[in-house]
């Protein structure tokens, strides 16, 4: 009990004598403020200047600048609950205190040292003078001692309507806008005139941290803090709980979920806007609720390669646009011939049985009006609301109908976007998030859009497979048709790309060329959750987001049935290239403030992490990666990639003296179900840079012309070529031990033999799992026999008897085919089978059995 009240006692003391020398403080700064209401001049600032963007050589991209995102307007023009939500959310007792809250301090310092969460203890005067006169990102007493005296003069000279309507106009409200009415435009399409409740709530909950609370970037957050605002404005008296519920309901009803964060006002000098607006967005995430971003003069050191965004933005111009080309010509024709030859069968069906929904010409009369509509009427309307003011016809017209022909083009205009990352430190060195970038086009999809991987997500638990030492790279896998089994019993049947099937195949070869089958049969072997972690911990998906991104365990993950982002497959495939070790993917090297001094160092803080990790730094071995990396380059070289690379040798270039090499490259494309997304992900030892094409809005096919090989394999070797040139011979980084290269059958997949003449490939192994078997293809001493043997259980298989078929040689006269039709106890049964003959293929079959061999 002593020791409870000594306790006391000296946590009294303590604070009685924070409390004189704070009062000490403040008394000797007001004594200096007798007259100062009479010289004050609260319109003198600091000087803005804009933000710099800079490149990794020094190139200028672009500036931000604030000068046009403000608008000023008058109090009395400001519907009242937007005040009242202000109040009710920031400062309850502001038309009472003269600038500071005695209460709200002492809470403020309580909550400091005890830790807890207990609320803020500046009132909205402290917050104005704060923002006008000091630097907020300055934690120190020292910086609110400033805070509070100018809020005292402040008060001293203004009305609190007057400070309200300056706090209103000048105060941070997100999205690159500064004021109430900018930010009413920017989030809700509208002047703040025609704010309602809902939306006054959803402005004010943004003072505190706009990069938390946007609507567009994080809906449910913002709609669980809205409600508190709401629920406060109705204890309060200043609205009614029925005002509250239908002004809620009405905000949400026409929320447009699409929308994503974006700037509010555009700098056409840009020289990467995509890349622009992602360090903004990543700048309001580090400065958020002041105008530094906009007007304190930063240079911001960026990771982008200028030469290489070029390159980058040329390639993906031409490719968005030669896919959509391509698209709807093939639409056209599809939709031309449903129409003349269905449209008179279904008139037809209309009269007969009177029908009238079947009236074909009606809906396609309806569609050209709608297009009409869209393409030459709005757009005049749209001129005529800004010519003669009236907002209601462009709100209540022209908006609905943009709306409604925004959410046609997202389901049938291809999109893109790429990113590349440098491997040995992460930099983005180029990134397009999509077509042009403008009002209607800010979602970064290379860092924004959750889509499908389709087969590019194979290699990341292949490399699972690896390490199991259960499977190698020369590992047979029977490519045919096969019924797998889900947990609760239900049948899984997998189809391989065009429905092909190619029987025994090794597994760098399934890869290569993206078999499905194989590559399911390779994730039953190391199981789901195996496969699962794998995957996440390549692509570095937090755990918190993993629930909503699909990874579900079971047959469809092998095929890429879940949700990345590219920037976490550029993430997993620079690990493939670096060894190993995590890559942290970066847009922000350093950030300086207007006297050249570092304030940020963003990239200082990835190393520093990365190397507080230690060990746990290597995602995988780099015995691993290593293997890998051999496998994926199979695709490049004879691959699904072989077409758009030419078979690697479009990375080949002249040095200085004429002497000629060719950089190694490796990767793999991935068209999705329904041919809806087209992938490419391929990395060299300087570069990783992944390929997307698709629609925003899923249900639309891009068809068999735009897959990842045929449409972003062209468009990643094209990017790779032009960016390597001028760079020096690179290798990937090979492991000094724990690998071993070794040359065998590419048949059997075992040692290779004289008689396995030309069936060889060249392969790498951890050490250790590399064959240990002499090839039986082709090894024993009746090898045409053999040969025919294996040939017989390929084609039968492709002729669809089953992959559990076992064939047994048990004459050597004659194969009856009826026999193998009628099957045995695991399928085909072969009683007979006949030795080549003179004048047929090596392994072809007797005429009982008409089907000669490949």
């Amino acid at each position: 009990m002593d020791t409870i009240k000594k306790s006391t006692y000296i946590f009294v003391a303590a604070l009685f004598v924070c409390a004189i020398l704070f009062g000490a403080g403040l008394g000797l700064a007001l004594s200096s403020t007798k007259f100062i209401i009479d010289n004050e001049q609260f319109t003198e600032f600091e000087t803005a200047l804009p933000t710099k963007l800079l490149d990794i050589n020094g190139e200028l991209i672009t500036e931000l600048a604030s000068e046009e995102k403000r608008e000023i307007v008058s109090i009395r023009k400001i519907p009242r609950h937007m005040l009242d939500a202000l109040i009710s959310r920031e400062d309850r007792r502001f038309y009472e205190h003269r600038g500071f809250s005695a209460k709200a301090v002492f809470r403020a310092v309580v909550g400091k040292l005890t830790g807890m969460s207990l609320g803020g203890g500046s009132t909205l005067t402290q917050q104005i003078a704060g923002t006008l006169f000091c630097d907020r990102t300055d934690m120190s007493i020292r910086r609110k001692l400033k805070e509070l005296w100018w809020a005292i003069q402040m008060e001293r000279r203004y009305s609190k309507d007057e400070i309200l309507e300056l706090y209103l106009n000048k105060i941070y409200f997100g999205g690159g806008t500064y004021g109430v009415s900018a930010a009413s435009k920017y989030y809700f399409g509208h002047d703040v005139t025609q704010i309602t409740p809902a939306e006054s709530a959803i402005l004010v909950i943004q003072l505190s941290n706009p990069a938390f609370y946007n609507p567009f970037e994080y809906p449910n957050r913002a709609m669980d803090r809205q409600k508190d605002v709401l629920n406060t404005m109705v204890a309060s008296g200043y609205i009614t709980r029925e005002e509250a519920d239908s002004s809620f309901d009405e905000y949400w009803a026409n929320f447009d979920y699409t929308r994503t964060s974006s700037a509010a006002v555009f700098n056409h000098d840009d020289n990467a806007p995509w890349f622009s607006e992602y360090v903004r967005r990543e700048l309001g995430n580090l400065i958020y609720g002041t105008e530094d971003i906009y007007t304190s003069g930063f240079t911001v050191n960026t990771t982008l390669n200028l030469k290489n965004q070029y390159i980058a933005q040329d390639v993906m111009d031409r490719y968005i646009r030669y896919a959509n080309r391509t698209y709807q010509r093939s639409t056209g024709e599809r939709t031309n011939q449903a129409f003349s030859v269905y449209t008179p069968m279904t008139e037809l069906l209309a009269l007969t049985f009177n029908l009238g929904g079947l009236k074909v010409s009606e809906q396609r009369n309806e569609t050209i009006s709608k297009a009409a509509y869209t393409n030459q009427i709005n757009p005049v309307m749209d001129v005529m609301s800004l010519m003669f003011g009236i907002d209601s016809l462009k709100l209540g017209v022209v908006n609905k109908t943009n709306q409604q022909a925004k959410l046609n083009v997202s389901k049938t205009t291809i999109e893109g976007t790429m990113i590349s990352i440098e491997n040995e430190t992460g930099y983005i060195t180029a990134l397009v998030g999509g077509s042009k970038f403008d009002s209607e086009n800010q979602f970064i999809r290379a860092v924004q859009a959750k889509i499908q991987p389709g087969s590019s997500f194979k290699p990341l638990y292949y490399s699972a497979a690896i390490d199991s030492r259960e499977f190698t790279p020369t590992t047979i896998i029977s490519d045919t048709p096969v019924v797998f089994h889900t947990a609760d019993g239900k049948p899984y049947i997998p189809q391989n790309f065009r429905g092909e099937w190619k029987g025994d195949v090794e597994l760098w070869y399934a890869l290569a060329h993206s078999m499905n089958v194989p590559s399911l049969k390779v994730l039953d072997g190391i199981g789901f959750d195996t496969a699962i972690n794998r995957a996440i911990s390549l692509l570095g998906i937090p755990k918190e987001e993993v629930p909503s991104r699909g990874f579900v365990p079971g047959y469809p993950i092998g095929l890429g049935v879940c949700s990345v982002r590219p920037i976490e497959l550029a993430r997993a495939y620079s690990i493939f290239a670096g060894g190993g070790k995590e890559v942290t993917p970066i847009a922000i090297r350093s950030v300086q403030d207007r006297n050249g001094n570092v304030v940020m160092n963003p990239e200082k803080d990835v190393r520093a992490a990365q190397q507080e990790k230690g060990p746990s730094a290597q995602v995988i071995t780099p015995q691993t990666a290593f293997v890998m990396t051999e496998l994926l380059k199979n695709t490049v070289r004879t691959g699904t990639l072989a077409g758009p690379s030419s078979n690697g040798t479009k990375f080949r270039y002249t040095d200085e003296r004429g002497k000629q090499y060719q950089i190694p490259a490796a990767g793999k494309t991935g068209t999705t179900q329904n041919w809806a997304d087209a992938w490419t992900a391929g990395f060299t030892p300087y570069y990783t840079s992944i390929f997307w094409f698709g629609f925003d809005k899923p249900g639309q096919s891009l068809g068999l012309q735009l897959t990842g090989s045929t449409l972003a394999g062209y468009a990643w070797a094209d990017y790779m070529r032009k960016i390597h040139d001028g760079l020096p011979m690179k290798e990937f980084p090979k492991p000094a031990t724990g690998v071993i290269e070794a040359t065998v059958c590419s048949v059997s997949g075992g040692i290779l033999t004289p008689e396995c003449g030309n069936n060889k490939v060249t392969a790498w192994y951890l050490e250790g799992t590399q064959p240990t078997s002499v090839c039986t293809m082709h090894s024993t001493s009746n090898s045409g026999r053999t040969i025919a043997l294996y040939r017989l259980q390929r084609e039968l298989y492709k002729a669809g008897f089953g992959s559990d078929l076992i064939i047994k040689d048990t004459s050597p006269l004659s194969f009856d085919v009826n026999k193998a039709q009628q099957g045995g106890e695991y399928g085909v049964f072969v009683s007979n089978l006949r030795p080549p003959e003179e004048g047929m293929e090596e392994g072809g079959v007797g005429p009982d059995y008409n089907y000669l061999m490949d």
